[in-house]
């Protein structure tokens, strides 16, 4: 099933055109919304049924053929770390997104790769696997939340006293993680082990912008236990 939305606001033109192609459980997604509603920027969002990937989807990203994507006046931008740093360049109103300095950058970048091909591909490793598989894979993220917990000790937010880049990308972390282990049945992410984070979360829980996006918890749990069914069925 596809839909459109339009999400609409007065900081930008009215000859701008601007569209994501999301999906509605997909934190990559999530976080492109994020970061163009607390800019203010309008634009329409498009729902996309990824077994069954529209023609759109596939002209606009015809390498990977993923969400989420850009386009901006007709121009796709794909991958959602490189939409956030376009956005952040091509509106310069608050929030800035990344320092102009050039260490606080690049250690941004850092943290932010390491959440993706880290604490979220690690997530996937313990979302399909069973036994001693998943048991490793639990403490290999349980040891990189513990990294990306020392990160935040003593901040308000990753960047500083603002939300920026990397609050963007660990969003998950808000909504989307703990309704995955709910699904799984497992406690990996409590505010006993982390209350850095936890005290993070609730900063970030303030802002309306980050309650607009977030996923609806009974119709996520019904998608993660519908997808954890159909790979234990296929497993056998």
């Amino acid at each position: 099933m596809k839909w459109r939305t339009i999400f609409s606001s007065k900081t930008m033109g009215d000859d701008e055109e601007v569209k994501v192609f999301g999906m509605w459980a997909s934190p990559y997604s999530r976080r492109v919304e994020l970061a163009l509603k607390l800019k203010g920027i309008p634009y329409e969002y498009i729902e996309e049924d990824l077994s069954n990937k529209s023609a759109l989807l596939i002209k606009h990203n015809p390498v990977h053929q993923k969400i989420p994507v850009l386009v901006h006046n007709g121009k796709s931008i794909p991958e959602s770390l490189v939409i956030l740093e376009y956005i952040d360049e091509t509106w310069r109103n608050n929030p800035i997104l990344l320092s102009q300095d050039p260490y606080d950058r690049a250690m941004a970048r850092f943290w932010a790769k390491f959440i993706d091909e880290k604490i979220l591909s690690t997530t996937r490793k313990v979302s399909f696997t069973t036994g001693k598989e998943q048991e490793h894979a639990i403490e290999e993220v349980t040891e990189q939340l513990k990294l990306l917990e020392n990160e935040v000790k003593g901040k308000a937010y990753f960047g500083g006293e603002g939300i920026g880049y990397v609050d963007i990308v660990a969003n998950f972390l808000v909504f989307w993680f703990g309704n995955l282990q709910e699904a799984l049945g497992i406690n990996i992410f409590s505010q006993h082990k982390f209350p850095f984070i936890f005290e993070w979360i609730q900063k970030q829980l303030k802002i309306d912008m980050v309650d607009e996006c977030r996923i609806p918890k009974d119709k996520h749990l019904t998608y993660i236990q519908t997808r954890l069914a159909a790979f234990k069925s296929a497993s056998k």
